[in-house]
């Protein structure tokens, strides 16, 4: 295991050399890109472990404990959301006749897995993108039972067919920061002032895509990379589907004129703190999605968008109740927290496309309960 503060120092120093040799002004998207991705030290590039249960609290499933890990996942928190969630990439694999599912950001391997275990026969290969060497190798040892059908990418190839499967991915993707201070509008980057990261404003013509009403101060983010990912994957899917879940908001919601100090927000230890200058490397750095922008995006690409619900809601259309009858009273808790509004099924939303070309189709997972008018 890497130590924290020889990396997080290795760290520091290649961005503050970043940082001079930008002239003294970095922009918060590279940042963060250096930040969570630099190979070796970046937070997810590291070998430190991300993933797992509460800190001390037993799995109520196998008995595995947190052991030091910064935060939860769905698949980390119940195996039946994978087996739920199967029964969408089930039905978007034969509507589209495909037989592969392309997973980005695959974290410890618990989601390909219960996937893998539901699917059988129907995926014919799995192939996971992700760029951490020290994930990869912890997905190869979980998925070992499913060797044959799983590969790895660090990027996509020119063409691509199949179902495009991302569990929060989207919030991991560095965002630009905008600041409107007395009235007038300054992209936020980092520079450095006493050998440590401060926060540094330049003026911009940047806006957000909505105006925000009112004179006060106001921070906020826009997504260029995440929407230029929708752009990539339309440009590169011959036939299949995408589905990405994440935290986040509709446009209207995401530039509310009271949500003045921005989303971004760090983890470490299950644990949140909003100053993602400090300890980088040690910990994740995430903003919430404009699930707006990312619609638009997919669109204006040329993907057809299916449909963009609720976690909760998409979790019970795919049968997630249907899974739990014969479940012990503690899955059955565990389970609970993916749909309950007051946990992660009302934060957490689905948005899924249809390639290029195909037909237009209600996915399961839609069936009752979407809110594409609300984009």
């Amino acid at each position: 295991m890497t130590n924290p503060s020889i990396l997080t120092t290795t760290l520091q120093t290649l961005i503050a050399k970043a940082i001079d040799e930008a002239g003294g002004w970095l922009g918060f998207d590279v940042f963060m890109a250096l930040a969570l991705y630099q190979p070796g030290l970046g937070y997810y590039a590291n070998d430190s472990q991300k993933f797992g249960r509460m800190p001390a609290e037993t799995r109520a499933i196998d008995g595995a404990q947190a052991g030091g890990s910064d935060f939860v996942t769905a698949p980390e928190l119940s195996p039946h959301f994978g087996r739920t969630l199967a029964r969408q990439l089930a039905e978007a694999l034969q509507a589209s006749g495909t037989h592969e599912i392309w997973e980005f950001g695959a974290g410890s391997g618990a989601l390909a897995q219960q996937l893998l275990d539901t699917l059988g026969d129907q995926v014919a290969r799995y192939t996971i993108v992700d760029l951490s060497s020290a994930l990869r190798e912890r997905q190869r040892t979980r998925l070992a039972a499913h060797a044959g059908k799983v590969a790895w990418a660090t990027g996509l190839p020119a063409r691509m067919r199949g179902v495009v499967l991302g569990n929060e991915v989207l919030d991991a993707m560095p965002v630009k920061l905008l600041a409107r201070l007395n009235g007038v509008w300054h992209e936020r980057g980092v520079a450095l002032h006493q050998g440590r990261f401060t926060p540094a404003d330049m003026p911009t013509e940047l806006r957000p895509p909505l105006e925000i009403p009112g004179t006060h101060d106001y921070l906020t983010e826009i997504h260029p990379q995440g929407e230029g990912f929708m752009g990539t994957l339309a440009d590169r899917l011959e036939a299949g589907a995408v589905f990405l879940l994440d935290y986040g908001f509709p446009e209207h919601e995401y530039y509310h004129p009271q949500r003045s100090m921005g989303t971004v927000m760090c983890h470490r230890a299950h644990l949140a703190d909003g100053d993602a200058l400090a300890d980088v490397g040690e910990k994740d750095i995430t903003a919430h999605v404009n699930f707006t922008g990312i619609a638009l995006a997919g669109q204006d690409a040329g993907l057809e968008v299916l449909g963009y619900t609720s976690q909760g809601r998409f979790l019970l259309n795919c049968g997630l109740l249907d899974g739990l009858q014969d479940a012990s009273l503690a899955e059955r808790a565990m389970a609970q927290k993916l749909v309950n509004e007051h946990e992660m099924g009302e934060l957490f939303k689905v948005i899924a496309f249809g390639a290029k070309g195909q037909p237009v189709w209600t996915p399961l997972g839609f069936a009752a309960g979407d809110r594409l008018h609300t984009l």
